[in-house]
């Protein structure tokens, strides 16, 4: 008797997954429980275990292999000893389904990888304008030629930016819940435990305020400690050490007492995670004087913005976005590169009307100017990267050009940051708008766990072509 090993679904937006890598191998006894292989999903890598016991009989799908289709089979135990299986498949409508099992015969795990290399699953929009964008910012620098650079995850880039920081300075660390020995919540450190020891890559209780406090400490004396959240919904334990001590030590000491560290990990919305996990606190941490905030939207910027806030005196708050961690772009592989704090990016130029945004909006955005070049407007698109310290002139400077403006985020509307810039352009350059500045931002309610609601809570494409319009009286 054989039973079937099936890609799963690991996440409500998963459509197909990566084989990272198999825990077992074939010959191997399983029994239920056990780790059998490590997936790769469109948010974090996560482990699969064995719900049946028996042998491992076949692996079908090998390392590394992307692009696996959600319920292909990828592995088959067999209860039986010495029992060998071929799967004959049957390819419709890109979905592998086992027409044959028959015993005693060679498999063709070759035949079987390419069956799932060819079964193509959708690929989401925010995925492919992040992939856009990389495009549109590496075109205007030879460093960001496919000869310097890797094509990389987010994920990748942010462990290779703190491993070379590591590298760099022996006074950085790493402090979280599940950095080591679990190589992070999603993976973000993995193998960092194995290069630098347990005394850099802190594991901890699962206590924000506790660990935070001792990163702080730390600080205060010389170190330079990152600290992880599994979420920023998490550091809302830790947010009197944060606003209390990290932010204003340097101010009531006259300046005599550096806090140099770097609070980091994923905000914002996920995917049906509901009202106490889809949270943006951008707004939140840049009302704050004493720190600065940092949000980025590709690869490349990931590492240069995290390597520039390592090496920066102050405490920045650094924040991801669980829903990029896989997509890819072209990161330099110079371990000097840097991306400065405090400065914006245009990564399209256009005369119509500036879009301002920062992280994953910074997607929507791009295919909102697609759609609108179909009427004949030209968008200019201002990447924010650096929340605070605000790169006031990049942004006056594109609307004086434009006379529109419109602002894209994440987070509920009343005092966020589309709020902020919005003042900032009405107070410095109102002669110059042709219409008012228009805001996107989040409903103002709790986040539903409903997937639809979900969707209609959160910035579309369809929102921002809307508001181009309406600020260009189409």
């Amino acid at each position: 008797m054989t039973n079937k090993i099936l890609m799963p679904s690991l996440s409500p937006t998963m459509k197909e997954g990566k084989i990272v890598k198999w825990l077992k191998k074939e010959g191997d006894l399983v029994k239920p429980g056990d780790i059998l292989a490590e997936i790769e999903t469109d948010k974090a890598t996560m482990e699969i275990e064995s719900v049946d016991e028996g042998i491992l009989a076949k692996i079908m799908i090998d390392d590394g292999t992307d692009n696996v289709k959600v319920n292909s089979v990828i592995g088959i135990i067999s209860n039986e000893k010495n029992e060998s299986v071929t799967i004959k498949y049957e390819n419709k409508g890109n979905e592998n389904k086992i027409i044959e099992n028959e015993k005693n015969s060679k498999i063709d795990k070759k035949e079987h990888k390419n069956i799932a290399q060819e079964s193509k699953s959708e690929v989401s929009v925010n995925l492919n304008n992040i992939k856009k964008y990389s495009e549109i910012s590496s075109s205007k620098s030879e460093l960001f030629n496919d000869e310097n650079c890797d094509n990389i995850t987010i994920r990748e880039s942010i462990k290779r930016a703190i491993s070379e920081e590591m590298i760099r300075d022996k006074y950085v660390f790493l402090i979280g819940e599940e950095v080591g020995e679990y190589q992070g919540a999603y993976k973000v450190s993995e193998g960092l435990l194995k290069k630098f020891g347990t005394k850099r890559i802190i594991d901890t209780p699962i206590s924000e305020e506790g660990f935070t406090g001792l990163a702080i400490g730390s600080a205060f004396n010389g170190l330079k400690p990152i600290v992880e959240y599994m979420t920023f919904n998490f550091s809302m334990q830790a947010i009197d050490q944060i606003i209390n001590t990290a932010s204003k030590t340097h101010y009531m000491s006259g300046g005599q007492i550096n806090v140099p560290i770097v609070f980091r990990g994923p905000n914002g919305a996920a995917s049906q995670t509901a009202a106490q996990h889809s949270q943006d606190f951008t707004s939140w941490y840049a009302h704050c004087p004493g720190l600065k905030v940092v949000s980025p939207s590709n690869p490349a910027d990931a590492k240069g913005l995290l390597k520039s806030s390592i090496r920066d005196p102050n405490p920045v708050i650094f924040l991801e976005n669980e829903i990029m961690y896989s997509y890819k772009g072209n990161v330099p592989k110079d371990k000097n590169f840097l991306v400065p704090l405090g400065k914006a990016n245009i990564i399209k130029n256009g005369k119509d009307v500036t879009l301002i945004s920062y992280s994953l909006s910074i997607s929507l955005c791009i295919e909102a100017a697609k759609e609108l070049e179909k009427d004949n407007l030209d968008v200019e698109i201002i990447d924010l990267r650096t929340i605070r310290p605000l790169d006031k002139d990049t942004i006056l400077d594109s609307v004086k050009k434009t006379n529109r403006a419109v602002c894209v985020e994440e987070c509920w509307p009343f005092c966020g940051v589309n709020s902020e810039i919005s003042s900032i352009i009405n107070e410095n350059i109102f002669d110059y708008l042709d219409a008012p500045v228009q805001r996107i931002n989040s409903k103002d309610v709790p986040m539903p766990y409903s997937l639809n609601l979900e969707r209609e809570c959160l910035p579309k494409v369809e929102d921002i072509i809307l508001s181009v319009k309406k600020v260009c009286y189409k």
